[in-house]
């Protein structure tokens, strides 16, 4: 931004001239700032506590631990009955046929032997009577019955509105229910461990954002710093030449240097501009936005390391792994529920039994029970891959652990060994200074060569630069060894407790 306001300026001194040249560079110098102005230097506290609400992705892990916990919710309510509400319009049409041929040839053969009987009931005038009306009746009886078809065929056609009310409830699955429950929770368990992780991993990144930004700040003060020491250096050594004092192979040795302090400090600023960006971008704030936190370094030591080992099964991949393992376990007992009986109660109701069809119940109530006998997916090999599954969830969760602590003892050291490093680098930037203040009034006087002063500039420029490494080395070692043993929030004490910081350079 710096490069491209003066360049701005440039362009105004060289199109314009005078008075309107002047009003007019002014008030472009005077929107540039206004617009320009930077946003004010933020705390490490301020930046944590922006951090959860600017980070998609570690919102994106609370929607997922809510949607896994809604879905093991939804599960525990498996055992409750089934009940469904349904209606149906049906027209339909019935045809039945019934054979009369044999029940009439027993009703006309019952009929004669009736008539056969009736004449020997009565005797005299009487017999003579009756005989003549049953063999007239006898004569008639195949014509009558005749009148009567061999098959009797009724058909009826009709609309029936059917609603009904069915109801269907679990009463054993062979483990299913429990199985797909216990997954859910683990469902549950690794999303937990997943946001848990992406929170502490987001806190690492913080850090390493939070102050390499202070780190690059500082580096680009004292490049800027060394660069104006060498314009100096070098008009010095001008003079001297001038008077006859220094060669003028120096002066280009002095110069050569000063060209290096240029690059370094061009370096500087572009590493600091990205840092700055990757801050604001990192807590979704303003561009140009910066870390007052100062890096801090603790005197003492670090607590012992076995207390952050023993912090390992409560780390998020460790949870998660476990998590994974509970997970595999379910999947094995679904697995075995596929070999087990199946129980269920049901009962259906009909609602409009005024217009059911004739062979439909006004309700039905029962149990049944159903076992798959022969299944056309190989229950065996199902089991065989669960059972794989779960050894696999066991060792996994097991190098889990290795790994976290394999980490933890890599961050403790790491740390440790930054802080013991920066605790040296504090005497040797005394030397440094002293050394640099003695090279320069040798060097103003003439009595030593020009390589002493620019050893000394780089022996101070190294020291600060080492320094400044050693502290960020330190702060952002510490927070992975936290964040590795998941005691993250003990960070804010850490930083209370340092007694020793790297303040800014002016």
């Amino acid at each position: 931004m710096r490069s491209t306001k003066r360049q701005d300026l440039h362009v105004a001194h060289r199109c314009c001239s005078g008075p309107a040249a002047l009003a007019l560079l002014l008030a472009s110098t005077g929107t540039a700032v206004a617009q320009e102005a930077p946003p004010p230097p933020l705390s490490f506290q301020a930046a944590l506590a922006r951090l959860d609400k600017a980070s998609p992705g570690l919102s994106g892990d609370d929607h997922a631990v809510r949607a896994s916990e809604e879905i093991a919710a939804a599960t525990r309510t498996l055992r409750r009955p089934v009940v469904t509400a349904s209606a149906s319009v049906i027209e339909y049409q019935k045809t039945l046929s019934v054979d009369l041929s044999e029940p009439k040839a027993d009703a006309l053969s019952a009929t004669n032997g009736f008539l056969d009987q009736l004449g020997g009931q009565f005797s005299g005038a009487s017999a003579q009577i009756v005989a003549q009306v049953t063999q007239r009746i006898g004569a008639a009886l195949p014509r009558l019955f005749g009148a009567i078809p061999n098959t009797l065929e009724f058909q009826t056609r009709d609309t029936v509105f059917r609603p009904a009310i069915t109801a269907a409830m679990p009463l054993y699955t062979g483990g299913a229910i429990p199985a797909v429950q216990k997954g859910a929770d683990a469902a549950v368990g690794i999303a937990r461990a997943k946001q848990a992780g992406g929170q502490d991993l987001s806190r690492v990144n913080l850090v390493r954002a939070y102050f390499g930004q202070k780190v690059a700040s500082q580096l680009t003060v004292s490049t800027r710093e060394q660069l104006e020491a060498f314009d100096r250096h070098l008009s010095d050594a001008r003079k001297l030449e001038a008077e006859g004092v220094l060669a003028h192979a120096r002066v280009l040795e002095v110069e050569v240097a000063r060209n290096t302090a240029q690059r370094a400090f061009e370096h500087a600023r572009s590493e600091e501009a990205i840092a700055t960006d990757t801050l604001a971008r990192l807590l979704d704030q303003p561009l140009g936005v910066t870390a007052s936190t100062p890096l801090f370094v603790h005197s003492e030591p670090l607590p012992p390391l076995q207390r952050f080992l023993d912090g390992i099964d409560q780390s998020p991949r460790a949870q998660g792994a476990d998590a994974a393992k509970s997970a595999a376990q379910a999947g094995v007992d679904l697995a075995k529920s596929r070999y087990r009986p199946q129980a269920f109660a049901f009962g259906s109701y009909n609602a409009n039994r005024n217009n059911a069809l004739p062979t439909e119940p006004d309700w039905i109530a029962g149990v049944s029970l159903r076992m798959t006998l022969l299944s056309n997916f190989d229950r065996q090999k199902a089991l065989s891959a669960a059972r794989e599954n779960q050894a696999a969830a066991a060792d996994a969760a097991a190098q889990a652990r290795r790994d976290v602590a394999g980490e933890i003892v890599r961050a403790w050291n790491i740390a440790e060994a930054a802080r013991r490093s920066f605790l040296l680098l504090d005497a040797n930037l005394a030397a440094a200074q002293e050394n640099l203040r003695v090279q320069q009034l040798s060097f103003r006087e003439g009595e030593v060569a020009s390589s002493a002063l620019i050893d000394a500039e780089a022996a101070l420029s190294t020291v600060r630069t080492q320094r400044l490494a050693a502290a960020y080395e330190y702060d952002l070692g510490l927070m992975a060894l936290l964040a590795a043993s998941h005691r993250v929030d003990d960070y804010s004490d850490f930083m209370a407790r340092a007694d020793r910081h790297v303040e800014d350079q002016q």
